[in-house]
């Protein structure tokens, strides 16, 4: 009989004990992934695989080692767990480290309510191709498209289990179906690109192919003839599709770990004011079909639903067990985790309030300034919040679009810049991170 990623996490443990663990935890995780790629209406790449990977983290007393291997033979788990009690006992002594205490285990989860995995058959890999094939040729169909420079479609699916000497056992499937596609319009040194993709967990749920690719190509062309605006203080529209950077930075200041560094601009903001009062950011791990959801996090505790920011204010840190104890207080049921690697804090789904402006209305407030739609690199200091990004789009003059603009750098401080951001009503409520386009006035933008 075929070990399954339970039986395995299992195997995993005994072999632990017998090794003198004092305590220990197991992963694993069975998957198959397919993708697709083509180029000029052929077919450029084809990959396929299929695996089963395992990880064990050990404790001897307050020392810990994590290993993680591809092989499942019973040889190689007896060795793997030797090995972790090898390396505990030779690592350094962390008074945080640990499993959780029973009592705080997750139990009684539905599992079914969350929908993590289609129940569809996978997808051949001709449909996949045919799909890459009508994205691809709807991008190309665009007039002013000079080449599609990817089209691509895939299928993966992964069986996850955790188990831990604690008593934990539970594990789920995922499934995930994608498309996407990257159009280039113009010729020489006007060549600009631009593209479009949709993921989701259920293939019923995904975006046309035909949509994709055309919104890749439209994309595209409108960024042609794009220049570098005049250096100078202006408010700056942050659109939709990149919007969500802009509450990510401010989550990974509220990371427990950053936290218990002292590496974080948010350090001393606890109970204060960060977004406007009207705003609040919603962890919803339950919503169905979105790859944020989970009945428990990587160290076996119940998820939950919570503000984060309750009408602007700071309610509280993203925290592990570790980064928790370190500061004294109770885990958020917010730890995830690789297979080969340790827990840490992460976030589940995020929805930021909504306002009652569409994108055409903050466009039209703002004036003179500069819609950005696509950003590269980024400059955050951690400590300090100040923030500077490359970035571009389109420039606004009296509320309306007049040309594509590229190659600025837009700059300011993020405790700043979040107190005074203004929503729009535009979020796409299907994603994992649900955040409108973001006006924010006054940022400096350095071009010509």
């Amino acid at each position: 009989m075929t070990d399954t990623p339970e039986t395995l996490c299992h195997a995993l443990l005994d072999a632990a004990r017998k090794a003198g663990a004092d305590a220990a935890d197991a992963m694993a995780a069975e998957g198959s992934s397919l993708s697709i790629e083509v180029r000029d209406g052929a077919l450029e790449h084809a990959e396929r695989s299929e695996g089963v990977d395992i990880g064990l983290r050990v404790f001897v007393g307050k020392r810990q080692a994590q290993v993680s291997s591809s092989d499942t033979r019973a040889e190689t788990i007896q060795a793997m767990a030797e090995r972790a009690v090898a390396m505990a006992k030779e690592a350094p002594e962390d008074p945080f480290a640990g499993l959780a205490d029973p009592h705080q285990l997750a139990q009684g989860w539905d599992l079914a309510a969350f929908e993590m995995a289609d129940p569809t058959a996978e997808p051949a890999p001709d449909a996949l191709q045919q799909d890459a094939l009508a994205a691809e040729a709807a991008c190309a169909a665009i007039d002013g498209i000079t080449q599609v420079q990817s089209a691509a479609a895939g299928y993966g699916r992964h069986d996850i289990h955790l188990a831990a000497s604690n008593g934990f056992s539970g594990g789920y499937a995922r499934t995930s179906r994608s498309i996407s596609c990257v159009g280039i319009a113009g010729t020489g040194t006007g060549m600009e690109r631009d593209h479009d993709g949709d993921s989701r967990s259920f293939q019923a749920d995904l975006r046309a192919a035909e949509e994709i690719g055309r919104t890749a190509g439209l994309r595209a062309i409108e960024r042609i003839g794009a220049r570098r605006p005049k250096t100078g203080s202006y408010p700056v529209l942050f659109d939709e599709r990149i919007s969500s950077s802009l509450i990510g930075h401010l989550l990974s200041a509220a990371n427990g770990a950053a936290i218990a560094r002292g590496s974080s601009w948010l350090k001393d903001s606890l109970g204060q004011q960060v977004l406007p009062e009207t705003l609040s950011v919603i962890e919803d791990p339950f919503r169905p079909r979105m790859p944020g959801s989970r009945p428990f996090d990587g160290e076996g505790l119940a998820t939950r639903r919570r503000a984060i920011i309750e009408n602007g204010v700071l309610t509280g840190w993203v925290m592990d067990l570790a980064s928790a104890r370190k500061l004294g207080l109770e885990s958020t049921a917010n730890a995830a985790r690789g297979i080969g690697s340790v827990p840490s804090p992460s976030n589940w789904n995020i929805a930021l309030t909504q306002g009652d402006k569409s994108r055409a209305d903050l466009l039209r407030d703002m004036g003179t300034g500069l819609l950005v739609t696509s950003m590269i690199g980024s400059t955050i200091n951690p400590n300090t919040g100040d923030y500077s990004r490359g970035a571009a789009g389109f420039w606004v003059e009296n509320g309306e679009i007049t040309h594509p603009v590229n190659e600025v750098t837009i700059a300011g401080n993020l405790l700043e810049m979040l107190k005074k951001i203004i929503p729009g009503n535009d979020a796409r409520t299907y994603l994992s991170r649900v955040v409108p386009s973001l006006l924010v006035e006054g940022m400096t933008l350095a071009g010509e």
